[in-house]
Parts: structure tokens; C-alpha cells; sequence
């Protein structure tokens, strides 16, 4: 039986989605990629709620699912899902069998013993006609409703879309910033205990994984008995002999010396995003973020004096209500400053059950489109001058894909690969051997000349 699934948003989302998809092909599903789900029986969209263009997207994807793909049933889950679980619903709203299912985001990890439950219900593999699938899918969810904590029950035993492993080391937020929606959705935070995730990155690294992502809502509030992340960071390193780290959004206040102090070890990689959203001290205020504009700057000072020119990004939210003129030049000129070499742009987008949806003196449109536009700008020239600077120098990368079955029909050839400082690049390698996906290899930035669009510099291959 076929099935496929589509992640929306944080690199959180990702990794449930990765776990789903590894419980269903635990279970002898295949997985078809979204590109080419005509043939899947279930069809699964996870959710972001982030934006409202991340709704809208949501709800045109379900919508082209249920037109496409008549005999096939549609689940949704993840943020969106649990906020507008019965507007979701209205979107099914032809033919007198269910075909679409929408499971709240703190139910999702049913999906998980989903597969199994089908695969006891079915013999064969073949594809089942919808209303006994339908029948079946229903009668699962409704005899499993439960209000147990399902949030660290994800846990990837493959990884199908990523060459790099998840670990979902948080969940949830006890902030409630004027914009936020996910913490509504998320909830309070929750952190997996430190023996735990040692426990998970240690299977990893036996497993041959060579990096690891540490992700949750806002892994700065990590909390397990006294211990924060700093010091899980440090426990976690002691406790492994080799496989990297990569940290996924970082708050600027929560940098102390101890935190800085265990980001030196070179195996956190040197990338690191922060969770900026603007640079106007009076923004920041009326945002509830609980740090100025010089926790900013301090911030990045400090993070470059950790690690030897390090990818940072940042997240900037444009035309928040209330921003003026003054207000957007000081966001700019500090970006500016601080020669981010990524910066992820939203425009503000008003969200319902949250302090800013109120707001009245929202920014016009075309203003914040402008305001978009300027910080683009600004996000691909430093994007350029970081990879400018880098021209020449020997990085640590991990294979994104390749054949490694299978010798090169032709030397030199070409493999895609992420690099320890984030850079996408397109790797030379010399051997008719090509390197595996996911292992590490030392290469030398050369030139982005002659390389595709989607790639940030090539490089080429290194003596080790």
C-alpha cells in the first residue's frame, strides 16, 4: 500500500513527519515522494500555523488532494490542525464517505500506531476500496482518543528526506509573544529527559549518523532537572565520541558565558540561528520579547568570538503594527551591521487568540511589501559576501545524496552536500567511488561559477 507526506514549517514539524513516515514503512508501506503521490491510498499534510500563508497553503494542498485523488483518504495534523480542527473539516464536504481525517497536533503521535492497526485490518497489500479504508482509519481514531503526552514518542528510525538526523529534544513555549500562535497550539514547554536524548544521539551514532539536529519550539527552554542546555550540550558531547551537532533558533538572551563556553567544542557545528524579530528596542517591547537590541549585538559579537566565522541567521518580522519608519531603519541598519549571512523574512501576519491580532495600527500592505523587499536584498548580498569569504577554505560536509551502490559512469562527478558553516554545496569528487549519503567528507570551496542556481559555491574534494 502506498502512501506519502508533505511537512509544512519548523525543522520540528520535519522530524515528526520523518517519524510517521518511518512508522508507515516500518509496517512494509512505500513511500511515494509528494511529487508523485497519485497512487498513495493515505495521504498525510502536516501542518504549520506559523503565518497565514502557511494556512493558505495548507488548504489549497488539501484541496488538490481531495480533487486529484478520489479514492484515497486525506490526514491532516500538526498546528493548524489543532487550532481549526472543524474549519478543516468543511473543506470535505462532497460524497457520503469520509475521506478527510484532521488530527489535533497533540494527537499526532497516533499516526505513529496508525500503520500497524491498518496492517492488522488488511491481508493483502493491495490497495483496499475507500470506505473499508475509510472505515478503518475512522474506527482507529475514535477508539483511540486519549490525553496522554505524546511528544517525544517521535523518534525516526530512518530518515527519508534528510541525509542529517532530528532529535526532538523540546516541545512548547511558556512565552506568549504578541504574534505567536504556536504556543497556543504547542503549549507549555516540555523538555525530554537528559538520559533520554543521550540514550537516542548514542543509537545515532552507532547507526553511522554523522550529525544530529537538536530541535524543539524554543530549545532555550530546555529545563530537565535542573539541567539547561548548556548543560545537556555539555553532558551530551561527553557522553558520545563523534557525531556533530547542529542547534536549531537560539534566543539572544540566553547566550551566558557557560552557554558560549560549550559551543567552542568543535563538534557544534558553526551555524547558528537566532530568533531576532526586529531590531527596535520599542518593537521588541510591544512583541513581549524579553531582550533590547544590544542582547542583539552582544550576541553576535560573542557567537564570532566562539566560532571562526560562523553562517548566522536570523528571523525578522516586517511591518509588525505599530513599526514606523524610524522603527524599520533601526531593524535594517542593525542587520546591516551585523552582516547576517541569512535572514528569513515574514511579513507580519495577524494571528487569531493572539495579542498583535487586536492591534489597530496595523502597517499598509504596500509598505510591508517594501520593507520585505529591503531586507531580501539585504539577505542575498550577505549571503554572497559570506560565501565570498569562504572561497578557498576547507570545510567539513555531509553528503546530501548520492549512489553509493554504484561506481560513477564518468570521473569527475558531482554530489550534493551541506557543509558544518551551512553553505549548499555541489561536491567534485575525483574517485569513480561516490561518497554515501549522510557521510562526512573535507572539501575545499572553490567556485560557484558553472554550478546550478540551487547551490550556494561548489568545492571540491580534499586530501584527508
Amino acid at each position: 500500500m502506498f502512501f506519502s507526506l508533505y511537512s509544512f514549517g519548523c525543522k520540528l514539524n520535519q522530524l515528526e513527519g520523518e517519524a510517521i513516515i518511518s512508522a508507515f514503512t516500518k509496517e512494509a508501506f512505500e513511500f511515494l515522494n509528494w511529487n508523485n503521490y497519485h497512487n498513495a491510498s493515505i495521504l498525510i499534510i502536516n501542518t504549520c500555523t506559523v503565518t497565514s500563508m502557511a494556512e493558505q497553503k495548507a488548504r489549497r494542498l488539501i484541496r488538490k488532494a481531495l480533487k486529484e485523488l478520489p479514492s484515497s483518504c486525506i490526514i491532516v495534523t500538526g498546528c493548524y490542525a489543532q487550532l481549526e480542527e472543524a474549519a478543516l473539516l468543511e473543506l470535505d464536504k462532497e460524497g457520503n464517505i469520509p475521506r478527510l481525517f484532521v488530527i489535533p497536533g497533540d494527537k499526532k503521535d497516533l499516526l505513529l500506531d496508525l500503520p500497524l492497526f491498518i496492517c492488522s485490518e488488511f491481508s493483502s497489500s493491495a490497495l483496499p476500496p475507500l470506505p473499508d479504508l475509510s472505515k478503518v482509519i475512522n474506527a482507529f481514531f475514535a477508539n483511540n482518543s486519549t490525553n496522554k503526552d505524546g511528544s517525544f514518542r517521535f523518534k525516526p528510525e530512518e530518515f527519508s528526506l534528510h541525509s542529517r538526523a532530528f532529535l526532538k529534544i523540546q516541545d512548547g513555549c511558556d512565552r506568549s509573544c504578541a504574534y505567536c500562535r504556536v504556543s497556543i497550539a504547542r503549549g507549555k514547554s516540555r523538555s525530554l529527559a537528559a538520559k533520554d536524548i543521550l540514550s537516542e544521539l548514542k543509537n545515532l551514532e552507532v547507526k553511522g549518523i554523522n550529525e544530529a539536529v537538536l530541535t524543539g519550539v524554543n530549545i532555550c527552554q530546555y529545563h530537565d532537572h535542573g539541567s539547561s542546555l548548556p548543560k545537556l550540550l555539555d553532558f551530551l558531547l561527553k557522553g558520545t565520541d563523534h557525531i556533530r551537532l547542529r542547534l536549531s533558533s537560539l534566543e539572544p538572551e540566553a547566550l551566558s558565558p557557560d552557554f558560549l563556553e560549550v559551543l567552542r567544542n568543535p563538534r557544534i557545528r558553526p551555524h547558528f540561528h537566532l530568533s531576532l524579530q526586529s531590531g527596535s528596542d520599542a518593537v521588541l517591547k510591544r512583541m513581549e520579547r524579553p531582550y533590547t537590541s544590544l542582547d542583539v549585538l552582544r550576541a553576535v559579537k560573542e557567537l564570532r568570538s566562539v566560532k571562526d566565522d560562523p553562517f548566522l541567521a536570523c528571523d525578522i518580522i516586517a511591518g509588525f503594527p505599530g513599526e514606523s519608519e524610524d522603527h524599520f531603519e533601526n531593524t535594517y541598519n542593525l542587520c546591516q551591521s551585523m552582516a547576517f549571512s541569512w535572514i528569513h523574512i515574514f511579513p507580519f501576519s495577524p494571528r487569531p487568540g493572539t495579542a498583535a491580532y487586536s492591534f489597530k495600527d496595523r502597517v499598509a500592505e504596500s509598505e510591508v511589501k517594501q520593507r520585505c523587499e529591503r531586507l531580501n536584498f539585504l539577505s542575498k548580498k550577505g549571503r554572497k559576501e559570506y560565501i565570498e569569504r569562504w572561497k578557498g577554505r576547507e570545510v567539513e560536509a555531509i553528503v546530501e545524496s548520492s549512489d553509493k551502490d554504484s561506481k560513477c559512469s564518468s570521473v569527475p562527478a558531482f554530489v550534493p552536500a551541506t557543509s558544518d558553516n551551512y553553505l549548499k554545496l555541489l561536491v567534485r569528487c575525483e574517485d569513480k567511488e561516490l561518497p554515501a549519503p549522510g557521510s562526512l567528507v573535507k572539501c575545499r570551496i572553490s567556485t560557484k561559477l558553472g554550478a546550478p542556481s540551487s547551490f550556494d559555491a561548489e568545492a571540491a574534494i580534499s586530501p584527508l
